[in-house]
């Protein structure tokens, strides 16, 4: 893989992660990876897209963490869950070492991580009661629907993550910058970033 930028983006439910990615994408004219990932994943794999779905950053029993890197499932007996995971595994690889790129979501730093790119590790956080009212006015749910859905999206994303990475999700050690979503807008976030992005291209030897 030559050395190009790839960026992920791991997000609470409701920070705005995934409209945030897709912006500085398209403003860097790169490709922005969500449910797609899932998309290429069922097309090398063979596992139908909907399973895909079914599993998609969530964590089962039986599932596996840490040992993952460069495994392949052929020959083996894995559950069902860590065959899904190896599946989008291989998928962001794929994808990545076609050139930048955004990811968002599912593990994707840590799929990069032994990578030859310059790769920018982001999390976006906000406030309970921001990524509420997100929620509530994108899905057409009320406050406590809002709030309950997001408590469990982030218990799942966060099992999600421990187990296949060993690493604590939102832990700001296992990212190069993490913004609040809910101290400015969306697109002075995506701002943000890309004055980030400016500096690191800067100093990088």
């Amino acid at each position: 893989m030559s050395r190009h930028t790839i960026i992920t983006i791991g997000r609470e439910s409701g920070s705005g992660g995934l409209e945030v990615g897709q912006k500085l994408a398209a403003l860097l004219g790169v490709k922005c990876y969500d449910k797609e990932i899932l998309t290429e994943a069922a097309k090398a794999s063979g596992f139908a897209e909907q399973v895909l779905k079914e599993y998609d950053e969530k964590s089962k029993t039986s599932m596996f963490f840490g040992w993952t890197l460069g495994l392949s499932t052929a020959g083996t007996n894995l559950p069902l869950g860590t065959q899904l995971y190896l599946a989008q595994f291989q998928a962001i690889r794929e994808m990545a070492a076609q050139g930048p790129c955004v990811f968002v979501g599912r593990c994707s730093d840590y799929v990069l991580k032994d990578t030859d790119c310059n790769l920018v590790n982001v999390f976006i956080h906000a406030s309970p009661e921001v990524r509420m009212e997100r929620v509530a006015a994108r899905r057409g749910i009320s406050l406590q629907e809002a709030e309950e859905y997001n408590r469990k999206t982030d218990k799942d994303r966060a099992s999600y993550y421990s187990y296949y990475t060993d690493h604590k999700w939102g832990r700001i050690e296992n990212y190069d910058i993490v913004i609040d979503s809910s101290k400015i807008t969306i697109d002075e976030t995506v701002q943000l970033l890309v004055q980030y992005l400016k500096l690191r291209e800067a100093n990088i030897k």
